[in-house]
């Protein structure tokens, strides 16, 4: 049944704060869950990753939510409203924390983020042992912890010893809590496809005995470091012949007009290049359907384990992407579509010449990724893993180690 309470919440689109029922799904079962960490909107990899966990979490526990999302897509508290959202966020964990059974957080990679989640361990300090982090990141976080001799990792290992455990996307990230967190309370936990994406084997047959042209996408919110500006570049210095034999599509959303603006004046002159904006739902699964390939030459300084690489994998399509963070623990080189180097527009033009002259090549790598996310990433394998991890928790809360 459904149970609504008042509870003081954030709202991304709100400046005040306000009283305003919260539903709590109720079923038979007295264990809660505190559930801190962003939700959609904005569309971000990660915000879909934690709706559907919580949409799954609901189902068994209590849970009340304090949602982290920040109205733009940058890193770190650059407006003073952020400062005063950060407030509520960490007000609201505070409050609710006595009552939950388990506390889940996302942990962030900015120095600013990290700022506000040692606020909620500080907050939350009487209840660490039942505190489980998720990093739905990589790259950001090593930067912060790579100084051995730094405050900012000092003061996050001194939590980080006494929570109860610590989930990351792969193998590439566990170092990142070695010799802190126990290894009997480190989780790997993979990202994956939503169900709605996957194509059956048959039409992604049917879409490769048609590679005239061949459909080139990048489908991710177009940041600095995501690769696409690079990706445009490699296409435009193309050889003639072949450019005219591929088409290019870009769709995501930008940190603000401007830049949307200037991206799309960078495709003028560039007949076969179309940005679609912010896509979702069946425009968003149509564009995966129809590509080839999906491009995703990523160096973004917060990269973790690109969920469109994996929706990609569902979608039927060959990939190309880089070696970072952890990319490589669901991508090999010849095997699941083609590694460029970061930054790097030559690498990119030659592994676009590569794939044009290959499509028999592309045709299986695109049924053997779709094999493998049916395999391994699925949403429903997510979010047993993600519950096993909360109920183990819940029964048998870590306990606190001295540091």
């Amino acid at each position: 049944m459904f149970d609504a309470r008042w509870h003081l919440v954030w709202q991304p689109d709100s400046s005040r704060s306000i009283l305003e029922p919260i539903t709590s799904i109720i079923v038979d079962s007295s264990m809660s869950v505190l559930f801190v960490a962003p939700l959609p909107e904005p569309v971000t990899g990660q915000a879909i990753a934690c709706q559907v966990f919580l949409d799954e979490l609901a189902k068994h526990h209590r849970v009340d939510v304090v949602n982290m999302s920040k109205r733009e897509f940058t890193h770190g508290a650059s407006y003073v409203s952020r400062f005063f959202e950060v407030g509520r966020i960490i007000f609201a964990a505070w409050r609710k924390r006595n009552s939950a059974d388990v506390i889940y957080l996302t942990v962030s990679e900015s120095y600013a983020g990290n700022a506000k989640d040692l606020l909620i361990y500080l907050a939350c300090v009487n209840r660490l042992s039942r505190v489980v982090i998720h990093l739905n990141g990589g790259a950001g976080f090593r930067l912060l912890m790579q100084n051995p001799r730094s405050a900012v990792r000092r003061v996050n290992e001194w939590f980080l010893r006494r929570i109860g455990g610590a989930i990351v996307l792969g193998d590439r990230h566990l170092d990142l809590f070695a010799g802190v967190v126990p290894e009997a309370r480190t989780h790997i936990v993979p990202n994956f496809a939503e169900d709605y994406l996957f194509a059956d084997v048959a039409s992604i047959e049917r879409k490769f005995d048609d590679t005239t042209p061949m459909r080139v996408l990048f489908l991710s919110n177009l940041l600095p470091g995501k690769g696409h500006s690079e990706l445009l570049e490699g296409y435009a210095a193309l050889d003639p012949s072949l450019q005219s034999a591929i088409r290019l599509d870009f769709a995501g959303g930008f940190q603000s007009a401007e830049q949307e603006s200037a991206f799309r004046e960078s495709l003028r002159g560039i007949p076969h290049a179309r940005y679609h904006g912010t896509v979702r739902g069946d425009r968003k699964r149509q564009l995966f359907h129809d590509a080839h390939i999906f491009c995703l030459p990523t160096y973004y300084a917060y990269e973790g384990q690109p969920l469109s690489i994996l929706e990609a994998y569902a979608s039927g399509c060959a990939v190309i992407t880089t070696d970072h963070s952890g990319n490589g623990d669901i991508f090999a080189d010849n095997v699941n579509g083609y590694q460029v180097e970061p930054r790097s527009v030559v690498s990119i033009t030659s592994a676009l010449t590569r794939a044009a002259r290959s499509a028999d090549r592309l045709r299986a790598m695109a049924v053997a990724n779709r094999t493998i996310a049916d395999l391994k990433y699925r949403q429903s394998i997510y979010q047993s893993n993600m519950l096993r991890i909360i109920d183990a928790m819940v029964q048998n809360p870590g306990s606190t180690t001295a540091g």
